[in-house]
C-alpha cells in the first residue's frame, strides 16, 4: 500500500523508516554497502537489505547502531549496485526453460522475470500448442513433458522450475489455429464463440491477457473485429492486450491506429512489442510514433511498448514471403516454393513494394541486409553466419533461390537476422519512460540450446546492454530511469505489485551487479556470449548467480495472472 500512497522520491524513506521499527531477527541472505537502485525511478540510496525466505524482510540504513539482525549468508556489496531483478517483456523460454531450467543466458544479465507467449508457434498456452510447435520432434526425443493447455502447461512448469519466473499470456493466433487452422477467412460466429472460450479458460488458469503476432500467418488472417472480441473477453478477468503490431514499417500509422481502437473498444491495457520504425524509408519516424502513444495516454488509453536495443530483427526466413504463399501452413508453403511458376510468382511479388504485407526482403535492403542466422539440418549448417547475397555470388545463384530453397530444405524454415533500424530512432524509444525491455528471445546456455535459437545478441546481452552501452557509456538516460523501465513499470503493467520494486514485503528478486562494469559481450558474429558484470541475483529469496557464477538452486515461479481463479 505504501508504494501506492507516496510519490516515488518519499518511498525509499519510507521503507527505511518502516524497517526501523522492526526487530532483529535472522536473514536468509543479507546485502551491506551497495546502492539501493529501488525500481521507482528515485535517486539511490544507501541501505543493507535483509531477506528472509522468498522475501525483502527489511532495508536498514548503515548507519543504523541497534541490534543488527543476524545472517545466514552475508554480502558485501560495496560498490555495487542493488536493483529489483529485471522483467522481460517478451521472454520466448516457455519451452526452453524446460529443456534447460539454468535459463543462463537471461540470469546472467538480471533478468528474473520473463513475460511470454507472442505468437502461435512459440506460445506454449493454447491447445495442442506442444503438439504443434515446430521442434515438437527434438522435444519427444529429450523427454520434455506433453500438455493440453494452460493449466496443464503451468502444472508442468510447477513441477519442473526454472531459475527464472514465468508467466504467459494466451495466443489469439494460437487459438485462431486451433479453431480455424492457417485460411484467410473470418471466424464465424460460432468459431469466434469458441475462440472466445478458449481464451476464458486460458484467464481462469492464470494468463496475463491475450497476444497477437500480426506480421505472421495464422494471426496475420485475424480481423480487428476478432481481436477485439478476444481482448473484451481477457479484460473480464483484469488482464491486457499485448502485440507484435500487424505493420512496423510503412503502415505503422495504420497499425498504430488498430492497436489504439482495440484498447479503447476492448476496454483494455494494450502493450506494442519491440517497438521499431523499420526500413530504410521510416528511418526518423520514431519520435512521431511515441507522440501518437503520448496522445493515446492523453485520450484515456493505457498504451506503452517494449523495445530490444539492437538495430537488426530476427525472424524466420519465411518471413520475408508474401502471406499467401505462407498460407495453409509449412506443407503447402513448400509445395508452392517447388513449383517452378509459383515460385517465379512469389520472386516477383518480393521484389515489388507493396504495403499488404511486411516485405522483409526489400526492407533489410535485398540479399546483403539478411544473415542467415541458424538452420535445423546439419547438411545446410554451411550457410550459417553468411548473407543471402554472400551464398547467392558463392554458388551462382538468384538470392531468391537461396532464400526459397533454405525454406524448403530446412524443416525448421531457418531463422534470420534482419538489418532494417536505425540506431537514432533506438535510443529515442529507448529513453522514452513509456518503453519497457522485451529480449524477444528464450534464455538458455552456451553449451546448450535449440538448433535455430540464441542467434541474436539480444537474447544475451539486451539488459546488461542498457546498462553499460547507453547508460554508463552515452548517458542517454539515467541509471534509476533504466531500471525503473526494466522493472516496476513492467511490473505495474503486469499487475506484479509484489515484484520489480525493492521494499519489505517485495519478493526478493534481486539483481546485483557492477555498474563500472556491467556489459553485453554477445555480438552479431558470435551471439552465445554472456554478459559481464552481473555478480548476485536472487530469485525468490534464493541465489542463482553467487559471485558471477550460476547455482544449483531453481526458484523460479510460474507466475498466474491477476484472473485466475482461486484453488
Amino acid at each position: 500500500m505504501i508504494s501506492r500512497l507516496l510519490p516515488a522520491t518519499a518511498l525509499a524513506a519510507a521503507s527505511l523508516a518502516l524497517s526501523a521499527a522492526q526487530p532483529a531477527f535472522t536473514c536468509d541472505l543479507l546485502f551491506t554497502g551497495g546502492r539501493i537502485v529501488d525500481g521507482t525511478g528515485a535517486a539511490w540510496f544507501a541501505a543493507n537489505v535483509c531477506v528472509a525466505g522468498d522475501r525483502i524482510a527489511t532495508l536498514r540504513a548503515p548507519t543504523d547502531t541497534r541490534e543488527a539482525p543476524t545472517a545466514k549468508r552475508r554480502i558485501d556489496a560495496t560498490g555495487l549496485v542493488i536493483a529489483p531483478g529485471f522483467i522481460d517483456m517478451l521472454g520466448q523460454s516457455e519451452y526452453w526453460a524446460l529443456r534447460d531450467s539454468r535459463v543462463a543466458s537471461k540470469v546472467l544479465q538480471g533478468i528474473t522475470t520473463e513475460l511470454t507467449g507472442e505468437a502461435s508457434f512459440t506460445s506454449a498456452a493454447h491447445p495442442g500448442a506442444r503438439r504443434l510447435h515446430p521442434f515438437a520432434p527434438m522435444f519427444d526425443t529429450e523427454g520434455v513433458p506433453d500438455w493440453d493447455n494452460l493449466a496443464g502447461y503451468l502444472r508442468v512448469l510447477d513441477r519442473h522450475p526454472a531459475t527464472i519466473n514465468l508467466g504467459t499470456f494466451i495466443s489469439a493466433g494460437g487459438v485462431r489455429d486451433a479453431v480455424i487452422g492457417r485460411e484467410d477467412r473470418a471466424a464465424t460466429a460460432a468459431e469466434l464463440k469458441e475462440m472466445e472460450a478458449q481464451v476464458a479458460a486460458a484467464m481462469d488458469a492464470g494468463a496475463f491477457g491475450v497476444s497477437t503476432s500480426l506480421q505472421y500467418v495464422p494471426d496475420r488472417f485475424a480481423r480487428t473485429e476478432e481481436l477485439i472480441a478476444l481482448a473484451r473477453v481477457a479484460g473480464r478477468f483484469g488482464g491486457s492486450y499485448i502485440t507484435h503490431q500487424r505493420s512496423e514499417a510503412d503502415e505503422i500509422d495504420a497499425s498504430l491506429s488498430e492497436v489504439f481502437r482495440i484498447a479503447r473498444e476492448a476496454g483494455v491495457p494494450a502493450t506494442i512489442h519491440h517497438l521499431k520504425t523499420a526500413y530504410k524509408q521510416n528511418w526518423g519516424r520514431m519520435p512521431a510514433v511515441l507522440q501518437r502513444l503520448e496522445r493515446a495516454r492523453a485520450e484515456g488509453l493505457d498504451i506503452a511498448a517494449d523495445q530490444y536495443p539492437y538495430i537488426a530483427g530476427s525472424n524466420p526466413l519465411d518471413a520475408s514471403l508474401p502471406v499467401w504463399a505462407r498460407e495453409g501452413g509449412r506443407a503447402a508453403m513448400v509445395a508452392r516454393l517447388k513449383d517452378p511458376a509459383t515460385r517465379a510468382k512469389i520472386k516477383a511479388e518480393i521484389l515489388q513494394h507493396s504495403t499488404t504485407w511486411e516485405n522483409q526482403y526489400l526492407g533489410s535492403g535485398g540479399a546483403a541486409g539478411i544473415l542467415v542466422s541458424a538452420v535445423g539440418r546439419a547438411a545446410l549448417k554451411k550457410y550459417q553466419g553468411r548473407t543471402l547475397d554472400d551464398i547467392a555470388k558463392a554458388e551462382q545463384k538468384d538470392p531468391l533461390d537461396v532464400l526459397m530453397d533454405l525454406i524448403a530444405q530446412d524443416d525448421t524454415t531457418g531463422s534470420g537476422i534482419m538489418f532494417f533500424m536505425h540506431e537514432d530512432d533506438l535510443r529515442a524509444a529507448l529513453k522514452h519512460p513509456l518503453v519497457m525491455l522485451g529480449t524477444d528471445s528464450g534464455g538458455m546456455a552456451i553449451d546448450s540450446g535449440p538448433p535455430t535459437a540464441g542467434v541474436h545478441p539480444r537474447a544475451w546481452g539486451s539488459a546488461a546492454r542498457i546498462l553499460g552501452r547507453y547508460v554508463r557509456e552515452e548517458r542517454l538516460l539515467p541509471l534509476e530511469e533504466a531500471i525503473r523501465k526494466m522493472t516496476s513499470l513492467p511490473a505495474q503493467r503486469m499487475r506484479l505489485w509484489d515484484r520489480g520494486i525493492i521494499r519489505p514485503g517485495a519478493f526478493a528478486d534481486l539483481a546485483v551487479f557492477d555498474a563500472d562494469t556491467i556489459r553485453d559481450r554477445a555480438t552479431f558474429e558470435n551471439p552465445r556470449q554472456y554478459a559481464e558484470g552481473m555478480r548476485y541475483v536472487a530469485v525468490n529469496g534464493q541465489l542463482v548467480v553467487d559471485g558471477g557464477q550460476l547455482t544449483a538452486a531453481r526458484p523460479g515461479h510460474a507466475l498466474r495472472g491477476p484472473g485466475r481463479r482461486e484453488q
